[in-house]
């Protein structure tokens, strides 16, 4: 006796008329669950076909708000749902799209207190994060599980996926043994990311998830497929298990979860925390410009693209990437005010500096983005 519903007969037809899918991989689909981390670029195109491909029971794990600032890519959400939780938004799309699914939500960060906890219910966990943390968070738990973890990145106009199974092939900590330097690390946040870029990453992995709850085709296990938008192009590097896997080989060395952010030197979520002592808001600038002389000097460590769209008058600007080669340019006993887009940036050059003796620093909380909404309102927020 099948499992289908006279409407979803109607619904899946296109499936059912394929013959590695038909009825019975359609009822398998049905039967099976797929946990999704993040909802935003990647978490998208991914809840959105699952959704669609009649995945029966989805999870969605993300603790973020709708921004229009997401909207330029992130296709699940809309200018109707700004503000809200991303995972109650993409829920609502999802059902509307498909209610015969099951949507689970989790509005908290994905951690090793409750990664676990969440995962153990599905069949296979599919990345959609942008942080060292969650990733190797997410390989370890599917390693521990057993089950696949399905991993994609993005930036600017380059996308990465593959497919890390331990039972098949090697991990993610097969190929990224240790996290990069965080001041290394490119983010979308600072160095942006073409609209449609996780649109195509994005509906690759669901494509790969679907594939391995069927069963069918070759997965990329063991393969990591890089996509660059500029150049249309798909290159493939072959992937081996590393019999020296701290996690995945036959003698492991991390036989539990660890602290991810320790081991990373980076949050695994986003955090407004940071020493109050190198804090300076947005009006106590503009208090401390108007009262002190010499005044400090206002660096700039933005791109100078991103100077079209906005500026404080005065200031040096020196991108990140050259302050390193030009920090002589600067005397230890100068007072310096940082800032970049929205203080990411900038609290890497204040670290920079503070390594090389200045400590005459204060990073701008909220970059220029906090001075255009509380100071100078004609400039736009980006």
């Amino acid at each position: 006796m099948t499992t289908l519903t006279d409407q979803e007969f109607l619904r899946y037809s296109r499936h059912l008329l394929i013959p590695d899918v038909g009825l019975a991989g359609q009822e398998k689909l049905k039967a099976s669950s797929a946990l999704i981390i993040g909802t935003g670029g990647l978490g998208s195109p991914i809840a959105l076909y699952l959704a669609a491909a009649g995945i029966g029971r989805i999870g969605l794990v993300d603790y973020d708000v709708v921004d229009k600032s997401n909207l330029q890519r992130q296709i699940i959400h809309s200018l109707d749902t700004v503000g809200e939780l991303k995972i109650e938004s993409a829920r609502a799309r999802m059902l509307g799209l498909n209610p015969g699914i099951q949507v689970d939500i989790y509005n908290e960060a994905f951690t090793s207190e409750n990664g676990m906890g969440i995962a153990k219910n599905y069949d296979i966990i599919i990345d959609g994060t942008d942080n060292f943390p969650t990733r190797y968070l997410s390989n370890d738990i599917a390693v521990f599980l057993g089950i696949p973890n399905i991993y994609g990145s993005i930036y600017q106009f380059d996308g990465q996926a593959s497919v890390f199974y331990a039972k098949e092939g090697p991990c993610y900590r097969c190929l990224f043994p240790a996290p990069p330097p965080p001041h290394l690390v490119p983010s979308c946040a600072d160095g942006g990311v073409l609209g449609v870029l996780p649109g195509t990453i994005g509906s690759i992995q669901a494509t790969e998830a679907i594939k391995i709850l069927l069963g069918i085709g070759s997965s990329l296990v063991g393969r990591l497929m890089l996509y660059n938008a500029l150049d249309m192009t798909f290159d493939y590097v072959k992937l081996k298990k590393n019999p020296k896997c701290p996690v995945c080989s036959e003698n492991p060395t991390i036989t539990k979860l660890i602290d991810y952010e320790e081991f990373c030197g980076v949050p695994g979520h986003h955090t407004d925390e940071m020493p109050s002592e190198w804090d300076i808001s947005a009006l106590e600038l503009e208090k401390l410009l108007k009262e002190s002389y010499p005044t400090p000097i206002l660096l700039d460590v933005r791109e100078p693209h991103e100077l079209a769209i906005s500026s404080i008058p005065n200031a040096v600007n020196i991108p990140y990437g050259e302050l390193a080669s030009r920090m002589s340019e600067f005397d230890t006993a100068q007072e310096l005010i940082i800032f970049c887009r929205r203080g990411n940036r900038s609290l890497y050059a204040l670290e920079l500096l503070l390594g090389s003796g200045f400590r005459k620093l204060k990073n701008l909380e909220g970059g220029i983005n906090e001075w255009a909404e509380d100071v100078d309102t004609s400039l736009p927020i980006y």
